[in-house]
């Protein structure tokens, strides 16, 4: 009995026991203390780094942290016009809401210490209209600033505060960027201050027609693109070299129209014009721009091919304006831009980047090509003000007869489109002495593909003036197989001209 009774309370410890550990040890094993466990392998993957692959890691830390202190965050109050959102419920909404009532809205983006008088360099859309401009440094110390100057022309603006020891930027050469070289942007996107994204200009002379000038003026566009990531917030900042040295003034994204948000490409004004341009609203408060007095026009490889280019070049001069600098330059119609100032020219933008970092008063040579030749012309800049819109009526060439054929309209399937002959009206009405219109353009075809456009009047056609439609014809009959030079002429519904040349191919 006794024996039993041993047995049984030696089992019960046993069985308490073997509970216990079972407990401690999370039911299989006891868990052991953390000087026991090793977290992580003890060495790295790769045992040796590349000491180019260093020295590259070390180059964007290094920029990061010497050009951070230059940029600043900017914070904008204006003040708006609201509608009466409650308009058609009064009733209901009395006396709480009037039409026009203004309203303080709240924006901001980026900007770059430029001078250690506090001259900061920004977009002209992140100040436009402001009541209040407040500049956060990079140290965290808040100024209040003032704006000195704005171009919308190029969204361009300067702004200045009241401050000491102040980091100022490098601004470098943007003319000696290139593509696939690697570059970063620093700035203040969506809030987030002192951000720094990396990647590589993909495209230079970029041109996204979002820029609009004053009294109606294009803007002048001439976008370094770079896949470094750009979102709101940046507008303003910088886009630097692996120098450290600023050659754009981010400004601008792609989007796909839902968002407003970086989806692959981002857009940089080149320093080399934001610097004239910062220069002459430092000085002036405005600026005092060059031109040369010309609508432009890009070289297709139809214009090419007439001209007998091997391929595309230079810049196209589709109409000189009265009075401007180039009319005064024995500059015509029709000339080709092939240099600027012994600069080789092959986009719109390149040239409109170029004369805008010039004032009016400067003198550029440019070289011309002109009746299968080359040509040299001197020409002085002029300021916006002394010119005039091109007019078609300054046109002083004798008129043909305009009953040269008793064709009056035609069809040209291959080229896609359709003219026929002016009316007395419409000649009365445009002020025009000759021409034909182009009465219907089918979509996609060749004469689409070129821009031309139903509603657009056929003045020239290898500088030949064409009076009817069958002048028109004589010569395409002429030339099938080859390639001609259209001078046209656009008309919006306000009746302002605008001419232009057309490089089409005729086929056989």
């Amino acid at each position: 009995m006794k024996f039993n009774k041993l047995m049984g309370t030696f089992a019960l410890v046993l069985i308490g026991v073997i509970f216990g550990a079972v407990l401690v040890s999370n039911f299989g094993w006891v868990r052991p203390s953390s000087a026991e466990v090793q977290i992580g392998s003890d060495k790295a993957p790769v045992k040796t780094v590349n000491i180019d692959a260093v020295n590259f890691n070390n180059a964007f830390i290094e920029v990061a942290e010497k050009v951070n202190p230059s940029i600043v965050q900017i914070k904008v109050v204006t003040t708006r016009k609201m509608e009466n959102p409650h308009k058609d419920m009064e009733f209901f909404f009395p006396f709480k809401f009037k039409d026009n009532m203004p309203q303080q809205q709240v924006g901001g983006g980026s900007g770059i210490l430029i001078s250690n008088e506090g001259y900061i360099l920004t977009n002209n859309h992140v100040v436009e209209n402001a009541d209040d401009v407040e500049v956060t440094l990079h140290d965290k110390r808040k100024f209040d600033a003032k704006v000195i100057g704005t171009d919308p022309m190029t969204d361009l603006a300067v702004i200045k505060i009241e401050g000491d020891n102040l980091v100022v930027a490098h601004l470098g050469n943007s003319d000696d960027a290139k593509i696939g070289q690697w570059v970063m942007a620093v700035g203040n996107p969506l809030s987030f201050a002192s951000t720094v994204t990396a990647g590589i200009i993909s495209a230079k002379n970029r041109s996204l027609n979002i820029i609009q000038g004053k009294d109606g003026y294009s803007g002048i566009e001439n976008f370094i693109q770079t896949d470094a990531a750009i979102n709101p917030g940046n507008s303003g900042g910088a886009l630097v070299d692996l120098t450290g040295s600023v050659i754009g003034i981010n400004t601008a994204i792609a989007t796909n129209g839902m968002q407003s948000s970086y989806i692959g490409y981002g857009f940089a004004i080149p320093m080399n014009l934001a610097k004239a341009v910062a220069e002459d609203l430092i000085e002036n408060g405005s600026v005092r721009r060059g031109y040369i007095g010309v609508l432009l026009g890009e070289v297709t490889d139809a214009i090419a091919k007439y001209h007998g280019f091997d391929t595309p070049k230079g810049i196209l001069f589709n109409s000189i304006m009265e009075d401007g600098a180039a009319a005064e330059a024995d500059i015509k119609d029709g000339d080709i831009l092939l240099e600027i100032d012994d600069r080789e020219i092959n986009s719109i933008g390149d040239l409109q980047s170029y004369v805008a970092s010039q004032r009016a008063g400067d003198e550029v040579k440019l070289k011309l090509f002109r009746d299968g030749e080359e040509i040299v012309r001197k020409v002085v800049l002029k300021a916006r003000d002394d010119e005039k819109s091109p007019s078609i009526a300054a046109d002083k060439k004798e008129n043909k007869s305009e009953d040269s054929s008793k064709l009056k309209v035609k069809e040209y399937e291959k080229l896609g489109m359709t003219v026929k002959n002016l009316t007395d009206e419409q000649k009365e009405k445009f002020d025009l002495k000759y021409g034909i219109l182009v009465s219907d353009v089918k979509m996609y075809g060749n004469a689409y593909d070129q821009r031309l456009l139903k509603g657009t009047i056929i003045l020239e056609v290898d500088k030949i003036e064409v009076a009817a439609v069958g002048d028109f014809d004589e010569i395409i009959e002429a030339k099938k197989g080859k390639s001609i030079l259209m001078r046209v002429v656009d008309i919006d519904n306000e009746g302002n001209q605008r001419k232009r040349f057309i490089g089409l191919d005729i086929p056989e």
